[in-house]
């Protein structure tokens, strides 16, 4: 019997690949660059920061707040309603870019400006002071307040607070505070991956589940 050739097109197979790289890479959509940078303390705790459902608050070096909620519907929602009842005077454009935007650091009167800049003008101006906290002026509880509310009754919703190695504790006490007042006592500290210490009862404890 003559030999038949085991030759096998990939030609459709290729179409195919590349078609899904170019699919993915069209509907992937990255994270916007965050208006300041933190350096975050260490610790040996290896919990990951979840990529959904989170409430997080950045703290700069320099004692600046800054908010951030995921989920751009959500993110709508809480601008919305601030917008309406608090008069913020936010147009369609405002809030688009707030919806797909990164995290915000200034007050209400300041916020139609600041989201109107782009993440290097942002970066290089001064107009995002933090979000104010004080005694007399403490939106971010209203931030919190608004934020917990848009998120409806999401059991999942993690609150975190990423603050730089830097930052001065009574700003920290300040934002813990709020959380407080708020009634919310579970909350999450964003840090860095470090070794466990060697003697440690963390390190032993790893030592016996690896024997």
């Amino acid at each position: 019997m003559p030999r038949k050739s085991t030759l096998i097109d990939m030609t459709a197979m290729c179409d195919v690949a590349f078609l899904l790289l170019t699919f993915f890479m069209l509907a992937t959509k990255f994270k916007p660059d965050e208006p300041v940078a933190v350096v975050t303390p260490s610790s040996i705790n290896t919990q990951l920061l979840p990529d959904a459902d989170v409430i997080l608050l950045t703290v700069d070096k320099d004692g600046r707040v800054f908010f951030s909620m995921d989920g751009q519907p959500k993110r709508r929602q809480l601008i919305e309603d601030l917008n309406t009842n608090f008069k913020l005077g936010l147009e369609e454009k405002d809030i688009r870019n707030f919806m797909v935007g990164s995290s915000v650091g200034t007050d209400f009167k300041n916020l139609k400006q600041v989201l109107n800049l782009t993440a290097d003008q942002r970066k290089q101006s001064n107009v995002e002071k933090g979000i104010p906290m004080d005694s007399t002026n403490n939106e971010l509880a209203i931030w919190i307040e608004y934020a917990r509310a848009a998120q409806g009754n999401n059991n999942k919703l993690k609150y975190c607070i990423k603050a730089d190695n830097e930052t001065p504790y009574p700003v920290i006490k300040r934002v813990l505070d709020t959380f407080k007042e708020k009634k919310i006592q579970k909350l999450n500290l964003v840090t860095n991956l470090e070794a466990k210490p060697a003697g440690s009862a963390a390190a032993l404890y790893e030592e016996q589940n690896q024997d």
